[in-house]
């Protein structure tokens, strides 16, 4: 096609698909044209020069053909979704283009990422066939062939999976993009980009056809599907990635159903408070994950993640889990054998996508062959070894270890050992795996010799000197004679170039030769070309072997990561039992113990062992101590512990009982969403909403502050309301961290509520945080030590300490004035000045004026007047001095980057500069 026809071509192509930009095969480049090359210029620093077609000129920009796949890569990992145009030959002659794939973040082949690629696909249940108010959801890994479907009962419960997922692109279905606030929410949640797809895929009747189709017609009901809105989400990934042209679909062998009742429920605040794969920095180091990890390849990476982020709640599968590590860690030797044998190993679940794809080179077959060589080599190291006794058995002989033998036999038979990275230049095979290839071989070979040999005949048959016979592009094989015997060159030599000092000549028999190579040669590609694509199809068609294969070694290599980190850190193995106690004696933080001195601490809470609460037993431990002491840490680490726990890991204790829990929810921190119109309070109302809703007797709950981003008593009442109900209504077990000190009074009210705080040496003028966990409430926060640890300026603190002294004062003489009344409530009217409830309203009101603690302003009272009556005159204080102190007290450096505290000291610094 002529020149000016290719940009034409090109925008024609480009109108017909609704990818974000179009990269054209035109001979040995893929161009991009207009506004698309322009585009990827900017992104990927390409040169742009100018194409003219019709009067016009447009942009151009351009990559080799063997260049293309590392920049599609970084196009899509941008989040742009790109069409390929590929080049073909027509009956004629010409040359005509094809869209033949789209690449999206969900179907990009090419990667060499450990981490999992989802495309995820989520459905309202309310817009379907039997109107449920259910939300499908399906993930495939178009990279691993991995396909799950499962079921979410509300718009929250779907937003947490795909958070747990983590997908790169979301598909939503109509009812969910035509909900304006969810479809926010969904871009709020997740990095992913949303891509919109057809909504006939989303079609009942139609998704039923496509999983049919791919998994055969009584898949859905093996594997339990029977909710419309996840068959319309599985469909719906199905057929886009049939459309996006990925060829993936072979490979995705098995669907499979999963429930949230099998896995621990974890919110997307959880997982983001409790840091598992990433910190709230955003990076990777610092995580539990990064913690743990100590694989040796990708697949045991990619499943350490999914055990990170999908804790089991099936005792029988952990205990399996825990077997298989306690024997590692055991047997250091074993061990190190089975490590060694998976070092080196390639991914076999993305092999398996490529093979199926028809985009595995010969390189990447070799990486099959040399992965499957693994397998026999880990169950050789298991074999005979005190892993031979361990669940670690059944897991090698879980894939057809025959047929797997099978493959690898023939990929050895066939491949040459360094074959080259093209299939289509030959040398990919070896002497004696085809017949007619060995031909061409022998054929070519002789053909080669001759011309390597022709120089030595010609000289001695015609007695020249100075003969050499080479080959470039331009001239193709020659005879090269030098000058001062050129002229007794045979008759039948042609001469075709004269240079200084030598002629180059040609004869027909070398020509003939040539030609011969030449067909040879070209004979060879087609046929190596024909012979690899069937290896590649004979492997594609184990495509199920190979991921099973793959599992299992991925599988070892996440156990045996687990047993290392054990093994190295003095972690024990957990008891684990049905709902009921969580037990642990010298706990640590798993992250925090690898980068400080950490002073371990005990837990004890919840029922007997067979799950039974123990009558009266401590359900809810109230947590107090000053700022800056470790109450978060120690809430977060019972937390990390369970959650290791139900991974199937060891603990960071020196024992530990765990009651395996449904979920585990955290509210720590404060953070706002002020681009989303939500304040620090809303989101930590939100946040506690949530696990209101959601949260079972069978949870866990942390709280780290409640109720702190609002006024005192109303902080307060929201916190002691919210004690009140999870002890009475959801009975789950719950660590609460507070500075309300008036909430340890519950411990007297509510029979499973039990006060601990962090230990404090307070002797003489230093301050200690010890660190350690005590039975028992404390009455101070030590948040003017903290201030002037934080480097609040001197005047501030000291008059801080002075205000805080006078503020305790007036607060003691209240409650004596008050009469400390400690009879039974009889209505739900509590006086924070005596730190209990009254039965008339008139007396709450009465004293309503008096501090409950130093974290109000202390506006002075009949009390206060009376405390100046007694102890002369209190020193006339500016009101802004009072408020300053008070924050002061309040100050909770955990909540505050030091950016955030900075600012706070500079407005306290220009607040008191104006009195």
């Amino acid at each position: 096609m002529a020149s000016q026809g290719i940009v034409e071509e090109f925008l024609a192509l480009k109108s017909d698909t609704d990818a974000d930009m179009l990269t054209m095969q035109c001979g040995d480049f893929y161009e991009f044209f207009a506004e698309d090359a322009e585009l990827v210029a900017e992104e990927l620093d390409l040169k742009v020069s100018q194409k003219s077609s019709h009067g016009s000129s447009y942009p151009m920009a351009g990559v080799p053909v063997d260049d293309l796949t590392p920049y599609l890569k970084a196009l899509v990992e941008r989040g742009y979704r790109v069409a390929v145009a590929d080049q073909f030959e027509g009956a004629s002659g010409d040359h005509y283009r094809e869209v033949t794939r789209v690449v999206t973040p969900g179907t990009l082949l090419e990667t060499d990422d450990a981490e999992a690629r989802y495309i995820a696909a989520v459905v309202d249940g309310a817009d379907g066939a039997d109107g449920t108010a259910d939300f499908g959801l399906a993930f495939a890994d178009a990279t691993t062939g991995q396909f799950l479907v499962t079921v979410a009962a509300d718009a929250d419960a779907a937003l947490s999976e795909l958070h747990r997922f983590d997908p790169v692109e979301i598909l939503p279905g109509p009812a969910v993009r035509g909900d304006d606030a969810l479809t926010r929410r969904l871009r709020e949640s997740t990095d992913a980009t949303v891509s919109l797809f057809e909504a006939d895929a989303f079609a009942p009747g139609r998704a039923t056809h496509t999983l049919r189709e791919q998994f055969g017609r009584e898949t859905l009901d093996s594997v339990g599907i029977d909710e419309d809105a996840a068959v319309r989400a599985a469909g719906a990934v199905l057929r886009y990635v049939e459309e996006t042209g990925a060829g993936v679909l072979p490979s995705m062998t098995r669907l499979q159903s999963f429930e949230s009742s099998t896995h621990l429920e974890l919110d997307s605040t959880t997982q983001r408070n409790l840091e598992l794969t990433e910190t709230m920095q955003g990076a990777g180091d610092g995580t539990l994950l990064a913690t743990i990890d100590h694989t040796v390849t990708a697949p045991g990476r990619r499943l350490l993640q999914e055990w990170v982020t999908r804790p089991r709640r099936d005792r029988a599968e952990l205990t399996r889990r825990l077997d298989c590590v306690d024997a590692l860690a055991s047997a250091a030797l074993a061990r190190e054998r089975v490590r060694e044998a998976l070092d080196g190993g390639y991914d076999l679940e993305r092999l398996a996508a490529r093979t199926t794809s028809g985009s595995a080179d010969a390189r990447d077959l070799l990486a099959v062959r040399e992965t499957l060589e693994i397998l026999p080599a880990v169950a050789e190291a298991i074999d005979g070894s005190p892993l031979a006794d361990s669940p670690l058995a059944e897991i090698v002989e879980r894939p057809d270890r025959a047929a797997a033998a099978a493959i690898r036999e023939e990929l050895d038979s066939a491949l040459a050992d360094d074959p080259p990275k093209t299939v289509r230049q030959g040398g990919l095979f070896r002497r004696g795996y085809d017949g007619e290839l060995d031909d061409l071989l022998s054929r070519h070979a002789e053909a080669k010799e001759w011309i390597d040999t022709l120089a030595d005949r010609e000289k001695r048959r015609h007695g020249l000197s100075h003969v050499t016979v080479d080959r470039n592009k331009t001239d193709g094989h020659y005879i090269q004679v030098g000058k001062s015997v050129a002229d007794q060159v045979p008759e039948h030599y042609t001469e075709i170039k004269t240079l200084k000092n030598s002629k180059r000549f040609v004869t027909d028999e070398l020509e003939e030769r040539e030609r011969e190579i030449l067909r040879l040669e070209e004979a060879r590609g087609d046929l190596e070309y024909d012979l690899f694509c069937d290896l590649r199809d004979r492997v594609a068609a184990h495509a199920e072997l190979l991921q099973d294969v793959g599992r299992a070694l991925a599988e070892i290599d996440a156990l045996a990561s687990l047993a290392t980190h054990a093994a190295g850190n003095d972690w024990v193995r957990p008891a684990l039992t049905a709902p009921g106690p969580l037990d642990i004696e010298a706990g640590r933080h798993p992250v925090v113990e690898q980068t400080t001195e950490f002073v371990p601490n005990d837990l004890r809470m919840g029922g007997d062992a067979d799950g039974a609460a123990a009558s009266g037993g401590r359900e809810f431990l109230l947590v107090t101590g000053p700022n800056m002491s470790g109450k978060s840490t120690y809430m977060r680490q019972v937390a990390l512990i369970t959650l290791l726990a139900q991974i199937g890991s060891f603990v960071p204790a020196r024992s530990a009982t765990i009651g395996v829990v449904d979920g585990i929810y955290t509210r720590v921190g404060a953070l706002d969403e002020l681009a989303q119109g939500r304040s620090t309070f809303m989101v930590e109302m939100q946040e506690l909403s949530n696990i209101l809703h959601s949260a079972t007797e069978d949870s866990l709950v942390i709280l780290d502050e409640v109720g702190r981003g609002t006024a005192t008593y109303d902080g307060i009442s929201i916190a002691w309301a919210a004690t009140e109900y999870l002890h009475n209504e959801i009975r789950a077990k719950t660590l609460f961290a507070t500075h309300y000190h008036e909430l340890t009074s519950l411990a007297d009210l509510l029979e499973r509520v039990e006060n601990v705080h962090v230990a404090v040496d307070d002797a003489g003028d230093d301050v200690t945080f010890l660190r350690t966990i005590e039975e028992g409430p404390t009455d101070r926060s030590y948040g003017v030590h903290v201030a002037e640890l934080a480097g609040v300026p001197d005047p501030v603190v000291s008059r801080a300490d002075e205000v805080l002294a006078r503020l305790r004062a007036d607060e003691a003489i209240e409650a004596r004035g008050s009469g400390g009344s400690s009879a039974e409530p009889t209505q739900a009217v509590f006086d924070l000045s005596s730190g209990q409830f009254v039965d008339d309203a008139t007396t709450a009101e009465a004293t309503d004026g008096g501090r409950a603690d130093a974290t109000d302003s202390g506006a002075r009272t009949d009390a206060s007047a009376s405390a100046e009556a007694a102890d002369g005159p209190s020193p006339s204080v500016p009101q802004a001095t009072e408020d300053v102190a008070a924050e002061i007290d309040d100050l909770d450096l955990q909540e505050l980057s030091p950016l955030e505290l900075m600012g706070r000291v500079k407005e306290w610094q220009d607040r008191l500069d104006e009195t």
